[in-house]
């Protein structure tokens, strides 16, 4: 069933304020209601957002740098809903020092400023600045934004007489090629490529320029699947490019990478959708093979996005890769069977621009999941940075704040493009998510659960069920292993990805602090095996430290690298056999959206915990299918950890009961699937017709 919430009556918008005490909510609201309000800008994050949202006439603050007051007014540019001068965009381009992050919030003025009335002159300026031999990165972002836009300011002999120096400009200048007419006479061989990843690229721009010719080849067979005829429809296209789809539990793959893979299966299988492309980042080696399309299922199909250099995409580095993100995915969506009908993404990060951007360009409609984060820790992570540290901008507080503030940016740029809004229902519905998105006041919002696959089994579960419980039971000595002896005690189980957010080293902390190292046991079980990030290994020293300080939490606690999905629920089922009260399933995390972890947890019938914060208390009811955790402190969770453990066998056996009867009756995959086809094919029939886009620019524009 589909559910549409309607708009609901916007709260009045805050005149008074306290720096660090909602400041940015505040000064949100201000900006899309025009309202004539203020709040008190005193610390770093108040100055940022009056810079940021108080209108371009207001005076420069003397506090924030040169940087700070030119990346607000981008961002200004960024969220007008109306074209502006392109000489305007030039001159605000025209910084040798502009950052990415800057450097998209311009990238989406340009759009908007090169629509079909605004052609020429966009055009004229675009070639005005590139003929005035600017610096190596404009030049680069110049032809990318020339190439996205289908603009052709410049010759193919003249764009080959440019300045694109390095190896960014010479993609930069390949990608503009491949498009114009007669690139491909001075393209260069792939052949002759110094790498895989400039081979493959080159046999792309080929197949882009003349399509079918011989030096396109590697890039048609790389993509060898996708190149089959396929007339049926609707096709979906869904994307995760921070993170392995194929390794839930490491690096920043979570949840999201069980949820994708299981719901392609069920949208062909049972929703009356033809294809499903799941987008992921390919890996060095996948380059290197050309192994780009993979199938998943019979009408799900894996594509892995080529990334340039060979680290993992991250929310650092993720924005100095968005124009090629995009230009790949543009030609995948070129090829037959592969244009989407609806492309849907995620998460308010660059990637996921980027492929909003291609599937914009490709006349496919988008549908963007939006959640209120990072907006609504912003004030309890940012505030009280002084003002003063404005031009540190390698402090680490300084650049995590604005990454954030990049990241809300955004989400605002997700919401104005999408169809179709998707919002997973909280305790108060949506009312949280429109506090922190005021414009959402005259959109609707789809509300949907999520959903996780049945379980099922295998001839050969008991065995491998068994061989878990060895592993398990196999001697504390060791970081993952337990005493036998300790296994009639308690067990806290707690799986997820190894990153601050999910805090379990505020869970070992707060098992510690309540004393329950002495009367339970503990298995954590998240992280890479082999190629842990940086930030893994810092969280599992951490833990480390903290139990090597007393021996006998450091018998009583095991920590395990990631599972796969299948080998975590059987361990679930295995463990569920123990009895009410031996095994409690605990997240602590600092929020999370719905928890599809918890959700499977209770699914095999253990009793859960989960944070009052985000999407768990939408379905979890305290005391009756599983319990609430304070997880904002140590001393909270270490509360409701104490609670949790002191609760009588009797009312943990109800309690995992009833969430099992939760998950089976109101949050399996199918109807999820079901749900969300019928929300894309309404989004792909009423398209941007059903948007309204007023009201976003406070300075006169829409």
């Amino acid at each position: 069933m589909t559910h549409h919430v309607t708009p609901a009556p916007a709260a009045p918008a805050p005149r008074t304020g306290v720096a660090g005490a909602g400041s940015l909510a505040a000064w949100r609201r201000i900006h899309w209601t025009r309202d004539v309000g203020a709040v008190t800008a005193g610390d770093l994050l108040g100055r940022l957002a009056q810079a940021e949202y108080g209108g371009a006439r207001a005076d420069p603050d003397p506090l924030l740098s040169r940087q700070d007051r030119r990346a607000a007014r981008l961002r200004q540019l960024a969220r007008r809903d109306r074209a502006m001068p392109p000489w305007v965009l030039a001159a605000a381009g025209a910084s040798a020092d502009l950052d990415p992050w800057e450097r998209i919030a311009l990238a989406e003025a340009w759009e908007r400023s090169s629509d079909p009335d605004g052609r020429p002159s966009a055009t004229a300026e675009i070639r005005r600045r590139l003929l005035a031999s600017p610096g190596p990165a404009e030049t680069a972002f110049l032809l990318d934004v020339a190439d996205a836009n289908s603009l052709r300011p410049l010759s193919v002999g003249e764009a080959v007489g440019l300045r694109s120096t390095g190896r960014p400009g010479r993609h930069a200048l390949w990608r503009y090629l491949s498009g114009a007419p007669g690139g491909d006479h001075v393209l260069p061989d792939p052949a002759t490529a110094r790498d895989a990843y400039e081979r493959l690229l080159l046999s792309a721009c080929h197949e882009r320029a003349d399509p079918g010719a011989p030096a396109g080849e590697r890039f048609r067979t790389a993509c060898g699947p996708l190149t089959e005829p396929f007339d049926d429809c609707p096709v979906v296209a869904q994307s995760m490019l921070l993170g392995r789809l194929e390794e839930p539990g490491t690096g920043l793959s979570g949840g999201m990478s069980v949820l994708l893979t299981a719901l392609g299966e069920a949208l062909t299988t049972h929703a009356r959708v033809a294809r499903v492309l799941t987008l992921t980042a390919a890996r060095p080696a996948d380059v290197r093979r050309a192994e780009l399309v993979a199938r998943l299922g019979a009408a799900h199909l894996l594509v892995r996005l080529p990334v340039d250099p060979p680290e993992a995409l991250d929310p650092q580095n993720a924005a100095a890769h968005r124009p090629a993100l995009a230009w790949w995915t543009a030609r995948v969506f070129e090829l037959p069977g592969a244009r989407p009908d609806i492309t849907h993404v995620r998460f308010a990060d660059d990637a996921s621009l980027a492929v909003a951007q291609a599937s914009g360009r490709s006349g496919a409609g988008l549908a963007f999941t939006v959640t209120p984060d990072p907006h609504r820790t912003m004030d309890e992570r940012h505030a009280g940075l002084p003002a003063e540290q404005s031009g540190e901008q390698t402090g680490d507080a300084s650049r995590a704040l604005r990454l954030d503030l990049h990241r809300i940016l955004v989400a605002d740029r997700l919401v104005a493009r999408a169809d179709l809004l998707v919002a997973m229902p909280g305790r108060h519905g949506t009312q949280e998510l429109r506090e922190h998105f005021p414009q959402l006041e005259k959109r609707s919002v789809h509300l949907q659960p999520e959903g996780i696959a049945p379980f099922r089994s295998a001839r050969d579960d008991a065995a491998t069920g068994r061989g878990l419980l060895a592993r398990l039971y196999g001697g504390g000595g060791n970081a993952d292993g337990l005493e036998d002896t300790d296994r009639e005690l308690p067990l806290l189980l707690c799986v997820g990805r190894l990153h601050p957010v999910k805090q379990q080293e505020q869970l070992v902390r707060a098992w510690l602090l309540a004393g329950l190292h002495r009367r339970t046991t503990l298995l954590l079980v998240g992280g890479s095996p082999a190629d842990p990030t940086g930030v893994e290994s810092a969280v599992r020293a951490r833990v480390a430290e903290l139990l090597a300080a007393d021996p006998v939490a450091r018998r009583r606690a095991a920590l395990w690298s990631a599972l796969s999905n299948r080998h975590v629920r059987l361990l679930e089922r295995v463990l569920a056999q123990g009895g009410p009260g031996s095994v409690l399933y605990v997240c602590p995390s600092a929020k999370e959206e719905f928890g599809l972890a918890v959700l499977e947890a209770m699914e095999a019938g253990l009793p859960v915990a989960a944070p009052q914060r985000g999407g768990a208390a939408h379905y979890l009811r305290d005391r009756v299918n599983g319990r609430l955790l304070d997880t904002r402190s140590v001393g909270g969770l270490a509360d409701g950890l104490r609670s949790l453990v002191l609760t009588p066998a009797p009312e943990l056996a109800a309690m995992a009961a009833a969430g099992s009867a939760t998950v089976r009756e109101r949050f399996g995959i199918d109807a999820m699937a079901a749900s969300l086809a019928d929300a894309y094919r309404e989004a792909c029939r009423t398209g941007r017709r059903g948007r309204d886009r007023t009201g976003t620019d406070p300075e006169g524009g829409g």
